[in-house]
């Protein structure tokens, strides 16, 4: 652990070598303070340290290789309680699946361009609630005022256009004229964790019952793109490899793409050992029967980029026109939403290329 320094100010802060953090305490109400993160930080050096001078918790580590940090300060009581909040005193919140985070941005991260005010939006155009064996699965369909055929199916889709605006990212690409437009289905998990861990009859489902009820309801037509970050990358690519006539394309963001030799830490989850299996074969497959155009999209220092490293490396061989970027970030909505653009840009334009809306 850095040696602490006294920091100008309560909150986080940043310099050329260190990053830094101040809770104050003057009563010195607190017994210990622990910083919660995602960046694999060795445990011992989570702890707060109290400074006399500062009248506060101060924590300094060495600057990581990230552009963004999400954070939250565990807080221990003299009587034994522990809370787990946000900085009192941060620069702002990241929005997540299971609520905010404190974020620390570093001084050469920029957001999107396309997070603009009174940016376009689009209106709701479609509701389904397609009647599935395993339950009704419900699409939401943004739709823009220009007619078209084309088509792209988000898992997690209400999380990912309320947490990473992606009805947002659709809207302004269209308007700026950098894709065609298509019409944005964002599709409800429902029970998420079983439907998308390599559950066949979900895949069986999607490809079957959605995606025709999608085309009928809309009068689109393939190819079909669909994304997903996660366990909702690993559902988009077993159901391409399990019904390949119904996918055209596949943006996979930090794929849940579990293999014991990297994510035996994983193995608690009730779904792990069909993940595995699943996995298992398809790294040993010698080709693929239709390989379509994916990318992948991965925090540098998550725990899923060495799966991810893999899964790319096998699609390509066998035969998909498959690229891996890292991001500067780590497993959440704003690391997958900065990589929209131009990543998912690229892909729905070398689908679609230049055919006609």
């Amino acid at each position: 652990m850095v040696e602490p320094q006294v920091a100008a100010a309560a909150g986080p802060w940043v310099d050329a070598d260190t990053i830094g953090f101040l809770l104050p305490d003057p009563e010195r109400g607190l017994t210990a303070v622990r910083l919660e993160q995602e960046l694999g930080l060795p445990g011992e050096a989570l702890d707060f340290g109290y400074d006399e001078a500062s009248g506060g918790w101060i924590l300094t580590l060495p600057r990581p290789p990230v552009q963004r940090m999400e954070y939250r300060l565990r807080l221990m009581h003299p009587d034994g309680g522990v809370e787990t909040i946000n900085d009192p005193a941060g620069h702002g919140y990241a929005p997540g699946a299971f609520g905010d985070k404190s974020v620390l941005e570093m001084p050469e991260y920029r957001a999107p361009a396309w997070l603009r005010p009174n940016a376009p939006r689009w209106e709701v155009g479609a509701e389904l609630a397609v009647q599935t064996a395993g339950g009704p699965i419900e699409v939401t369909v943004l739709s823009p005022d220009t007619p078209s055929r084309l088509l792209l199916i988000a898992h997690d889709g209400p999380e990912y256009d309320r947490l990473a605006g992606l009805g947002a990212f659709a809207a302004a690409m269209v308007a700026d004229d950098r894709v065609p437009p298509f019409h944005l289905a964002l599709a409800g998990p429902g029970p998420r964790n079983e439907r998308y861990s390599a559950n066949a009859g979900y895949s069986a489902a999607l490809a079957t019952r959605v995606i025709p009820a999608l085309h009928a309801a809309l009068r689109t037509a393939g190819p079909t793109v669909v994304m997903g970050a996660s366990l909702g990358g690993l559902a988009a690519l077993h159901v391409q490899r399990r019904h390949p006539r119904g996918v055209g394309g596949l943006f996979l963001q930090s794929g849940s793409f579990f293999v014991p030799q990297y994510d035996e830490c994983e193995s608690t989850f009730p779904f792990y050992r069909r993940i595995t299996r699943y996995t298992a074969m398809v790294h040993a497959a010698a080709r693929a029967p239709s390989p379509v155009p994916v990318v992948l999209t991965c925090g540098a220092g998550e725990e899923n980029v060495h799966n991810n490293r893999l899964m790319a490396a096998t699609l390509h061989r066998q035969g998909y026109p498959a690229a891996l970027h890292e991001v500067p970030d780590l497993h959440n909505f704003t690391a997958w939403r900065d990589a929209f653009d131009p990543h998912l840009v690229d892909l729905l334009n070398t689908v679609w290329g230049e055919r006609d809306a």
